[in-house]
């Protein structure tokens, strides 16, 4: 069956079902922002930001020595080589495609079911390479709280893998958005990665300048989820 590009007779059940949910949430995430119900899944979202850093790290044939989650929502990953002009815009940009791949994996159940086997993956990987308690101690967290979530999908009638893993992509692509914001137009932190990339970069733009054009690339692969996510269902 050829893809639907032009959404043409849209919206059916599970399209409708799929943009109410990703508004729900979106409403919710948004009203519990500063509570502490929050904190676990804005964690998890430093997590994949800091893992994004080690990635790119790898990839260019650098070594990672270390990555730490603190409990304040800080993060930070110790690299050694690797292009870093490359590994600085990996942790936002990546972040927000991690928050894409999972809203699109969402979908569908199969794809949800692969997605909460590579988070469990990735965090018991990190599990052994983590500097402190607070990145071990959400590691160990949700693997259990994956797993038995993943156990109620296959053991009973409460579908809810995909909604889960809708959750974490939603809150991840709002997270990145709103960190960029927060750490270069609303308080300008001078430690930031764009801070750092502007030093490094030969072009006449400072670290806001490259907050306002990372978030503008963090919100289209927002947009970007949403309108693949109902081609997929379409």
């Amino acid at each position: 069956m050829n893809p639907n590009w032009e959404l043409k007779n849209c919206c059916q059940h599970e399209q409708k079902v799929f943009l109410a949910t990703i508004g729900i949430f979106t409403v919710v995430i948004l009203a519990l922002w500063r509570t502490f119900l929050l904190t676990p899944f804005k964690l998890i979202t430093v997590f994949l930001h800091e893992a994004s850093h080690a990635i790119a790290c790898k990839l260019t044939c650098g070594e990672v020595e270390g990555i730490q989650v603190h409990a304040n929502e800080g993060g930070m990953t110790q690299t050694r080589g690797g292009v870093y002009w490359l590994i600085l815009p990996a942790g936002y940009l990546g972040s927000s495609f991690w928050g894409m791949a999972l809203i699109l994996a969402s979908t569908n159940l199969l794809t949800s079911r692969i997605a909460a086997g590579c988070l469990i993956l990735s965090l018991l990987i990190v599990l052994f390479i983590a500097k402190n308690w607070t990145l071990r101690g959400l590691c160990i967290g949700f693997i259990v709280f994956i797993a038995v979530v993943w156990v109620l999908q296959e053991t009973t009638k409460a579908r809810i893998l995909r909604f889960l893993i809708l959750f974490i992509g939603v809150m991840n692509s709002l997270f990145s958005v709103y960190d960029i914001y927060d750490d270069l137009i609303s308080r300008r932190v001078h430690s930031s990665d764009a801070e750092k990339f502007a030093e490094l970069c030969p072009c006449p733009c400072n670290g806001v300048g490259w907050g306002v054009i990372w978030g503008m690339i963090s919100f289209i692969f927002l947009c970007a989820s949403i309108y693949l996510g109902l081609v997929i269902l379409s």
